[in-house]
């Protein structure tokens, strides 16, 4: 009996050729989580959903399974973020966006909040053309409050101060603190400010539809940013190759 076909919107994450004509994609579904998908002759010129096969494109896929496999029948593009083949540097950064999702991603179980998140990030890339330092921090962040990994920022995580007095991120115990708080006890701390600070409570606490809609500049965001690169690195425990090749462009 043929394998039932079924219907999913996913994000092609990571692309691997192999054999003549096919491709291996992990795709971010937002009801099947990671998923390793077969495309059979998608890199022949006559495929007709080649395009939805591309790294970073949105689609409509029609699949079935065979084992831990999934083999793809035919897809349909929804968005293909075409704006970022123009821009080199937006466009690393979209493949960092995708490769740090894949760390998190887990396989078998939903992750609409995962695949929204990553769309938004793309979309800001793409269309609203937001500062990428800026767009980099926000996702990195709160990418890392989805997979359970939320710093804690309301307050010095020593002394309860509100307001932390020269304020750091200790990006191994994920706590906020005064400069003066602590120093014995915490791991590796990055420098804040005020506005950096402002900046981190919104990514954190604040609506996640309006997650980009802040402004930020110079000394603030470059410690914003650093202290989102130190977290996830912190917390994640790996290099990635796509933020490696992100940063050389930005020599």
């Amino acid at each position: 009996m043929a394998a039932p076909y079924m219907v999913t919107r996913g994000v092609v994450l990571r692309q691997t050729e192999t054999k003549e004509a096919d491709k291996i994609l992990t795709l971010l579904t937002a009801d099947r989580g990671k998923i390793p998908v077969i495309a059979r002759g998608v890199r022949r010129r006559s495929c007709k959903y080649a395009a939805s096969a591309q790294p970073l494109a949105y689609s409509e896929w029609t699949l079935y399974q065979k084992g831990d496999w999934y083999y793809a029948n035919e897809a349909s593009s929804i968005e293909q973020f075409s704006g970022l083949q123009s821009d080199l540097s937006r466009l690393s950064l979209g493949f960092y966006f995708a490769e740090l999702t894949e760390t998190v991603a887990a396989a078998g179980e939903a992750l609409p909040e995962l695949v929204s998140h990553l769309l938004n990030g793309l979309y800001v890339l793409d269309k609203l053309k937001k500062p990428e330092t800026l767009a980099k921090a926000a996702f990195e962040f709160r990418i890392l409050c989805l997979a359970g990994y939320e710093p804690l920022a309301d307050s010095c995580a020593f002394c309860g101060c509100a307001d932390p007095e020269q304020p750091l991120l200790d990006v191994v115990q994920g706590v906020v603190r005064c400069r003066d708080c602590g120093v014995g006890e915490s791991g590796h701390s990055l420098p804040l400010c005020p506005a950096s600070l402002a900046a981190l409570r919104h990514i954190l606490y604040g609506d996640p539809k309006r997650l980009y809609s802040f402004t930020l500049e110079g000394t603030a965001l470059k410690r914003l940013s650093a202290a989102a690169e130190g977290f996830a690195a912190a917390q994640l425990e790996g290099r990635f190759r796509t933020l490696e090749f992100y940063k050389s462009l930005q020599v």
